[in-house]
């Protein structure tokens, strides 16, 4: 059922009847006289559902022109048009125009609920298949124009059509499931079964059970419970985290990569498979074998074709499109507006480290939009973004430290402010001194000059 109810009608009577009967159901409701204060509702919170009146007197728009903007700015918002001056023309247009449905006054509180109740169950059904559309789209989308990236997706393009085998490493949170799917999405095998095993997740006894399945030890036979190289027969099998797996399971799956067949546990008959393998770890796998923890001849068997992906910090570049997607993804699905990002604290996302990558973007973002929500600006300045990053950036803001440059002399003050300028700069374009200087409005030779004079000289990776 709807958790916020928005009525629009200038009786205040019809008002109060219809609040009394759906408060009385336990629901929230708000209400809105004209149409100024029903935009300025829908602005700060976009309600679950909207009764509206066509006929508004003294309101600059009527229903219709409500509902007509509602189409626009707030696709998804289910609206029950009411009028007690109705006709069927007037209630073919309404529905013509998007409405989920047309009451007329007066009515029966029954009749109004149960129209309540078919937009709330039209409106859970939408909600969840948006849902699912977005967290597809999501999984699914390898975003960013950034030479690695750029990279990443010329190898996706050739090796997703083969059957080769695909070793993608990379930091947490840097998008190596996303990687996967696409090779399975773009290969002949997309309309068979994409499984995917983490294998962290599971106790070391578990991973056989679960990679294998297991033998029934029930008289009649046949298998127990399938494993995922059953399941995945025909399509793609993407084992995340594979580093954490023992050897005895490395040894399995080798033998079973290189014979395409196993025996599930507990049984001694072979089970032939058709599974490509694609292969995911956070870790060095190299030193990882160099200290007995991997073995080398899965190694060789898994790289085949090897992707790395590149860490957030080496692609700073796609942050403002990651922060737009993921901004506008976040209020799709928690049906509010979505905001934009002001300039200082977009160079502040782009001079953070991201130590959790892509998905600790996403979080940060998300975390921005829920934070402002009831705030009249659609701007999202610095002071908006979590703590942790103001404080652990190069940056500084005017508000946080306003009173302490302004008890410097000017000299002192241009030069604290320039040092902290410039550091978040360089930070914002990971080192990079060209693109720094062209972002800046100066020429190489002059900022490093600056850059030495203001002491910012001790990493040489900066000024590389």
């Amino acid at each position: 059922m709807f958790n916020d109810i928005l009525v629009v009608d200038d009786e205040a009577d019809i008002r109060n009847l219809i609040s009394e009967i759906l408060v009385d159901e336990g629901l929230s409701v708000r209400t809105a006289k004209n149409s100024d204060l029903a935009l300025r509702s829908l602005a700060e919170r976009v309600p679950s559902l909207m009764i509206l009146d066509i006929w508004l007197q003294g309101s600059e728009l009527d229903g219709l022109g409500i509902l007509e903007l509602c189409q626009e700015r707030y696709p998804s918002l289910p609206v029950i048009m009411i009028s007690g001056h109705g006709n069927i023309e007037t209630a073919v247009n309404s529905i013509k125009m998007g409405a989920f449905d047309f009451i007329e006054k007066p009515f029966e509180a029954d009749h109004l609920l149960h129209a309540v109740n078919k937009a709330s169950e039209l409106s859970r059904l939408r909600r969840e298949n948006e849902e699912l559309k977005l967290r597809g789209k999501i999984e699914n989308t390898l975003l960013g124009k950034s030479p690695a990236i750029c990279q990443v997706r010329s190898i996706i393009e050739k090796v997703a059509p083969t059957n080769s085998r695909v070793l993608i490493t990379g930091e947490e949170g840097t998008g190596k499931e996303v990687v996967a799917r696409l090779l399975h999405e773009n290969s002949a095998r997309n309309q068979a079964p994409f499984i995917m095993l983490n294998s962290a997740s599971l106790h070391p006894s578990q991973v056989d059970a679960e990679l294998f399945g297991m033998e029934s030890t029930s008289p009649g036979g046949g298998a127990e419970s399938l494993g995922l190289f059953e399941r995945a027969h025909g399509g793609t099998l993407f084992i995340d985290e594979i580093a954490d797996m023992s050897r005895e399971t490395q040894g399995k799956v080798l033998k079973a990569l290189h014979e395409q067949s196993f025996e599930r546990v507990g049984g001694t008959k072979r089970v032939s498979v058709d599974v490509r393998v694609i292969a995911a770890t956070n870790r060095d796998l190299k030193r990882e074998m160099e200290r007995g923890n991997f073995r080398e001849d899965l190694y060789y068997r898994l790289s085949v074709v090897p992707i790395h992906m590149p860490a957030l910090r080496e692609r700073r570049e796609d942050i403002p499109e990651l922060c737009e997607f993921f901004m506008r993804a976040s209020a799709k699905s928690a049906g509010i507006s979505m905001r934009d990002i002001a300039a200082e604290a977009m160079a502040v996302l782009q001079a953070y480290h991201w130590p959790g990558n892509i998905r600790h973007l996403r979080n940060v973002i998300e975390w921005m939009l829920i934070m402002s929500t009831g705030r009249s600006t659609q701007v999202l300045d610095e002071m908006m973004l979590p703590p942790e990053l103001r404080a652990q950036n190069g940056a500084v803001s005017a508000q946080d430290d306003g009173n302490a440059i302004m008890a410097m002399p000017l000299r002192e003050a241009r030069e604290v402010f320039e040092k902290q300028y410039l550091m978040t700069q360089i930070a914002r374009f990971g080192g990079n001194i060209s693109k720094t200087a062209s972002f800046i409005g100066m020429e190489r030779s002059a900022l490093h000059r600056k850059l030495k004079l203001l002491g910012i000289h001790n990493d040489e990776k900066i000024l590389a």
